[in-house]
């Protein structure tokens, strides 16, 4: 299954798999670089997930006459 086609609970538990094994440090260089990088595709992948459920939930309280279910506060910070 590509990551692309991974549900949101799939691709956490991909992700949580890889940082166990990368926490157990017994991991070849190059294998953690490939770990690394598989791990950051999924949290991307969680990421973007999450922000087209938080606009559809917007659009469906607005649709409702509710105000914003979420106080969106960006990290000033990057």
């Amino acid at each position: 299954m590509a990551t692309k086609d991974l549900t949101f609970e799939q691709a956490i538990e991909k992700l949580e798999e890889i940082v166990s094994k990368l926490e157990e440090g017994d991991v070849p260089l190059e294998k953690a670089i490939e770990y690394y990088q598989e791990g950051m595709n999924l949290s991307k992948l969680c990421s973007e997930k999450l922000n087209r459920v938080q606009d559809k939930m917007v659009q469906i309280m607005n649709e409702q006459g509710e105000l914003e279910p979420f106080d969106i506060q960006e990290d000033s910070s990057s």
